[in-house]
């Protein structure tokens, strides 16, 4: 992300800001500008009496405004960074005074996850005139493979596309997550290595052939034998394949393919632009239009709703999940 690299260059440059606002819906960029300016800003020597991390869970903002005004000890600024900041949701506001007249030799930094600050108020206006806002935004699930790619090129890894999509099929689009599979990759797997789904399987542990993306694909295509064979596997690990996850993985991409059924223009470009998906995708939901008219994907739609409860043991107490797997191709097949 352009903006993030713009704050670490900045910050390199000696240009640091009284008062960094990190907040949005995707905690892997706050954690790591937060994490930057936490090993950056001061030398090691000075951080001992001048950096100090608090909890949103443990302080109040009083109680942070108080640490702020402090001045360092035998260094030109202190760091303080308060994690966890959304728990102080309540509050926030009252932190408006500090924020129009900020310690200059202060670098208070708040890490605000999985909230939004109002912009209509003072608070807001004030770090805007101050400080720096930064709002992370939670990528879209067409964009996570990219991504894994531009992230693992910054190291000197190259990655499959198949590989690259197995891991958002699997891993979902919390990119703290998946940079933490990746790491793992990076330690066993020198630089200049392309990632491939058999190493994903080998060091990872998600199986290149029995996953919900190849499920999805093979019911796609109404490949009988192998989605039977998929869901066998399912079976028989169901730890490692939690039949609530398949399901809804499931209903999103019948979902998708209900409003594919209702586009006017079903060029590649336009798809991948309506339905948000990677272009990779486009031509599994071509076969799949072929195999399901519209008609039969809102049953299956339906069906998957209430394979969801089941799962979910609402009127399926009885019901093993290799019974509810079964029960689930055949509604689909």
């Amino acid at each position: 992300m352009d903006e993030v690299k713009q704050i670490v260059e900045d910050i390199r440059n000696g240009k640091i800001r009284p008062i960094y606002f990190l907040f949005g819906e995707e905690a892997y960029y706050i954690d790591r500008i937060a994490e930057f300016i936490e090993q950056n800003v001061l030398q090691e020597s000075e951080k001992s009496f001048n950096q100090m991390t608090l909890y949103g869970r443990d302080v109040s903002i009083e109680e942070i405004v108080g640490n702020a005004k402090r001045y360092p000890m035998m260094a030109d600024r202190q760091v303080l960074i308060v994690k966890e900041a959304q728990h102080l949701s309540r509050t926030i506001e009252n932190l408006t005074p500090y924020a129009e007249h900020p310690q200059p030799t202060t670098v208070l930094v708040i890490c605000y996850k999985y909230k939004k600050l109002d912009k209509r108020k003072k608070l807001y206006k004030a770090i805007l005139k101050n400080g720096l806002l930064f709002e992370s935004k939670k990528l879209y699930e067409n964009q996570v493979a990219d991504w894994i790619r531009k992230t693992l090129a910054a190291k000197g890894y190259r990655i499959a596309p198949t590989a690259a999509i197995l891991l958002v099929e699997c891993l979902g689009t919390d990119l703290s997550r998946i940079h933490s599979e990746l790491e793992k990759l990076k330690l066993v797997l020198p630089a200049n290595t392309e990632i491939t789904p058999a190493l994903i399987e080998e060091h990872i542990g998600i199986s290149k052939d029995f996953n919900n993306f190849e499920l999805k694909k093979a019911i796609g295509e109404r490949n009988v034998i192998k989605a039977t064979r998929i869901i066998n596997y399912f079976a028989q690990n169901p730890k490692d394949n939690p039949f609530v996850l398949t399901v809804s993985l499931l209903h999103s991409f019948f979902s998708q393919l209900l409003q594919y059924h209702g586009l006017q223009d079903h060029s590649p470009k336009s798809v991948a632009s309506a339905l948000r998906i990677n272009p990779y995708f486009v031509s599994e939901f071509q076969t799949a239009a072929k195999n399901y008219p519209m008609k039969k994907v809102s049953q299956i739609v339906s069906h998957l709703r209430e394979m969801d409860l089941k799962g979910k043991g609402v009127g399926a107490n009885a019901l093993s999940q290799t019974d509810l797997l079964k029960e689930l191709l055949v509604k689909i097949i």
